[in-house]
């Protein structure tokens, strides 16, 4: 079977180890890269490689940072009474750009999913409540997915805080998305929204 030329070849199956990338996303991409030149491949080539380098967690929430603190833990404006717990980096993001929440975060590094191998020492809890422990957290927001690993990581994390009943602990609503029709919604979805229904102001 014939094949594209090894270089490129090995940039398509390279790119195919990405999550989300299938063979005809690669190979679109490795033309494009193709197509740009080599000013743009090497500086493509370049930011990836400095990453490792360059890019480290947070000492207090486990965000991507370049400083030993992220933006985030730096500003004296945020609420440091309110932790919002997210799984992953991507997650707190999605939240920034929403502009609505101006408290702290803390990235747990994934979820607990016993099937992959990640138990609560894979996740980073000790430092949860290292900081709950300092006393001047107030709430504590549980932002993770509305999965089944979702759902057990935000039970395990309410148990854990009950230790400190001055905490309260909170879940983000779920339910229906802005704009949804209500006859294409599952019944899960439909059960969350109706049990996380509140009064009209």
């Amino acid at each position: 079977m014939l094949q594209y030329a090894r270089p490129l070849q090995r940039v398509i199956e390279e790119l195919q180890r990405l999550p989300g990338i299938g063979p005809k996303s690669a190979q679109r991409l490795a033309f494009h890269i193709l197509r740009g030149g080599s000013e743009a491949a090497r500086g493509l080539g370049e930011a990836i490689t400095s990453l490792p380098e360059t890019i480290r967690r947070c000492r207090v929430c486990h965000n991507y940072t370049e400083d030993e603190l992220c933006p985030i833990c730096e500003d004296a404006a945020r609420d440091q009474s309110t932790i919002c717990v997210v799984a992953e980096v991507s997650d707190l993001m999605a939240l920034e750009r929403s502009g609505e929440y101006r408290g702290t975060y803390h990235v747990l590094g994934g979820v607990l999913s016993p099937l992959e191998g990640i138990g609560t020492d894979e996740l980073n809890l000790a430092s949860l409540l290292d900081r709950v422990s300092e006393g001047e957290v107030r709430e504590v927001i549980l932002a993770t997915s509305p999965s089944v690993e979702g759902d057990a990581t935000a039970e395990h994390i309410r148990q854990l805080l009950q230790q400190y009943p001055e905490v309260v602990v909170t879940r983000i609503a779920l339910g229906l998305p802005v704009g949804a029709d209500l006859d294409y919604q599952d019944q899960v979805t439909i059960a969350r929204a109706l049990s996380g229904r509140r009064e009209m102001q």
